[in-house]
């Protein structure tokens, strides 16, 4: 029996992460990150961009670190209670919902777990916020996530089917880049050993923003680990860095946008002039890549040592 999509995704909504190092993280993503923490309580952070979404990150203090939830904008609680009727008949039970969402924030809403058990919530309704200026150089929001994943074509194939996410490119079979609206992704698999979260981005309004917000950062003392550059896929700006807890964050900005009619998906060759067409960033460190690829137990990350950057050779 085919099943069509539970719902229609508007944009990501937000993303929370785990922490141990959750006070120092708050205090990165909002000194240094260019967030606003809009409400706090023990253990928990909830920080917004210039965007419109009531927070668009919110720290967790845990154990282990990654990846705490995923959530997707959906347009009414209507839209909320017919997914569940998708989910049920797919064989997938919520853990939660659908209906109101007891977090800050508010919502209509629900949870559950895709194939690789993360945990993915729908909403509506979520409070509104008053409009923040755009002038300055911090992130409007989260605009993707990165995924590692042991099985990339399930992990597709669960998101397309399951979430009505499109394909838009593949870097070879290594990494496959999916959107729910125009923007070329807001989910990216990356072909990997174990689940892991590989990075989540913020947008910056232009690249203007996105060059004077990496000036604000090195006056923190925080330079890029890798970038700036220029990806092929996406034709998205970056600039990746690592956050207290090691998980990586990134400034992007002008990623492509889709008219859905004209699109036609391409497989990218993974060669350097195409990872970064400007050709400033250089390759990635076995640092930031270790950062990238995580542990299997949410364990903090421990870099292989970089001989090369030992010797005085840029890695």
């Amino acid at each position: 029996m085919n099943h069509p999509p539970i719902a229609r995704l508007r944009a990501l909504r937000s993303v929370e992460l785990l922490t141990p190092e959750f006070t120092q993280s708050t205090d990165f993503y909002e000194e240094v990150w260019g967030l606003e923490v809009v409400e706090a309580a023990p253990g928990t952070s909830w920080l917004r961009g210039t965007g419109e979404e009531h927070h668009a990150l919110q720290l967790t203090r845990a154990d282990r670190i990654g990846l705490g939830r995923l959530a997707f904008a959906v347009a009414t609680p209507a839209e909320i209670d017919e997914a569940a009727r998708r989910l049920q008949a797919r064989g997938i039970t919520p853990v939660t919902g659908p209906g109101p969402l007891d977090q800050v924030g508010g919502g209509y809403g629900l949870r559950f777990h895709d194939l690789d058990g993360r945990l993915i919530e729908l909403s509506a309704d979520t409070w509104a916020v008053t409009a923040r200026g755009r002038d300055a150089a911090v992130p409007v929001g989260v605009t993707h996530a990165v995924l590692n994943t042991p099985d990339i074509d399930a992990s597709v194939a669960f998101y397309r089917d399951v979430l009505g996410m499109r394909v838009s490119d593949w870097s070879e079979h290594q990494m496959a880049f999916l959107r729910c609206n125009a923007d070329h992704h807001c989910i990216a698999f990356n072909q990997a050993p174990w689940v892991s979260l590989n990075h989540v981005a913020y947008e910056m309004t232009s690249v203007d923003h996105f060059m004077r917000g990496l000036g604000r950062l090195r006056h923190h003392g925080v330079t890029p680990e890798w970038g700036p550059g220029r990806h092929g896929p996406g034709n998205n700006t970056f600039s990746y860095f690592t956050d207290p807890t090691g998980l990586v964050c990134e400034y992007t900005s002008e990623v492509a946008q889709v008219v859905e009619d004209a699109w036609i998906c391409k497989v990218w060759r993974r060669t350097p002039e195409l990872s970064d067409v400007w050709g400033t960033a250089g390759p990635p460190s076995i640092h930031i890549r270790a950062h990238m690829a995580g542990t299997p137990d949410g364990s903090p990350v421990v870099p292989p040592v970089d001989v090369e950057a030992a010797e005085g050779v840029p890695a």
